[in-house]
């Protein structure tokens, strides 16, 4: 059995997750819901008429040509990188084609970044799989969201101010978003509409603040916008201290513009957050009807994903005998990167202590 059919044939217990599958809704998932499962090895869509529409306008997605530009990306990949060892299967191809609108050039750019990262970042791709990143999940760093918002979004809640420098490396933190995102783009609805991020603030002190610096910023911040499928519409920031003007300081000169404007700042103001992600899929934490923040459905639903993460990761280098030119290189590999952010990081540094 290959590895693809492998992943795509495991079973995890009847359980209580988050269906991402699943219309909007005001009641939480009742008990024995799950998290779809990987794509099947045949490619067959699960996007609605709504959907599919939605996708030729936003996506420039063809139905009659889907499979077509895939047969495309993926002969691209096969004549410009025979040796790079990745899944080439429609469905997970149709992941970078949706992410960069249908443009063969830019979807190829996206996969060979989307493998480069693992390698410009070892402590964050080394053995990437769910039980690594299990303290991380206790904390309560990250959950999704049980509820998507009415444009079918699911919403990535973070909460930085748990994790304390001492706790663990910050790069523990890169690795559980990372694996949290990887499962929210399996199915197609999120390829297509995108995802939210809620980052709540509150407890995050100078610690926390200057501890990632201008090198790691940039790494995660080309991950996001250059290495990674998916669409991220929205970043809501809630009870920001002022501080903060210190953190988006280091964050907003790896930016591009477009991302940057997607950044809205709330403060305290709960109504304002309500203006862009209504009531009704929030948890009472944020002034929200969807009862108390759970934080255990979406552990178990990245705790359960362990084989499919394993077949994924766990493997040899899929860069390995890959000769990449310079300008394919990730962010933070070019020589004096490091030294170039440690400058920008001290001037930061001050700023950080005079907004605290």
């Amino acid at each position: 059995m290959s590895c693809v059919a492998k992943m795509m044939s495991e079973e995890s217990a009847p359980m209580r997750h988050i269906d991402l599958g699943s219309p909007p809704a005001l009641e939480p998932p009742a008990a024995g819901y799950r998290f779809p499962g990987p794509p099947p090895p045949i490619y067959s869509c699960t996007l609605t008429p709504e959907l599919v529409a939605k996708a030729r306008e936003e996506l420039q997605e063809k139905p009659e040509w889907r499979l077509r530009d895939v047969q495309a990306l993926r002969d691209m990949v096969l004549k410009e990188q025979p040796n790079l060892r990745t899944r080439l299967d429609d469905a997970f191809l149709l992941r970078f084609l949706r992410a960069r609108k249908f443009d063969y050039d830019r979807a190829m750019q996206l996969l060979l970044n989307y493998h480069t990262s693992r390698r410009a970042w070892p402590e964050v791709f080394q053995d990437l799989k769910p039980s690594t990143i299990k303290h991380v999940l206790d904390l309560g760093f990250l959950t999704v969201l049980p509820h998507p918002d009415p444009n079918g979004r699911y919403i990535l809640c973070l909460r930085p101010g748990k994790w304390k420098a001492n706790d663990y490396p910050f790069e523990d933190n890169i690795r559980a978003i990372y694996l949290t995102l990887e499962k929210l783009i399996q199915p197609e609805e999120t390829q297509v509409n995108g995802i939210v991020i809620l980052a709540d603030y509150t407890g995050v002190g100078l610690s926390q603040a200057s501890n990632p610096g201008p090198f790691l910023a940039k790494k995660v911040v080309s991950i996001l916008q250059d290495s990674f499928p998916i669409r991220i519409k929205a970043v809501n920031i809630i009870n920001e201290p002022r501080i903060f003007k210190g953190i988006f300081a280091i964050i907003k000169p790896f930016l591009k513009e477009k991302m940057a404007e997607r950044y809205v700042l709330h403060g305290s103001d709960l109504h304002s957050l309500h203006r862009n992600i209504p009531r009704s899929v929030l948890p009472d934490e944020y002034g929200g009807v969807a009862g108390h923040l759970d934080m255990s459905a979406w552990s178990k639903t990245l705790l359960d994903s362990e084989e499919e993460f394993i077949v994924e990761f766990c493997q040899p280098d899929p860069l390995e005998g890959v000769v990449l030119p310079n300008s394919m290189l990730f962010e933070g590999q070019q020589p004096g990167g490091a030294a170039q952010d440690d400058d920008t990081f001290r001037g930061l540094r001050s700023q950080l202590y005079y907004c605290y």
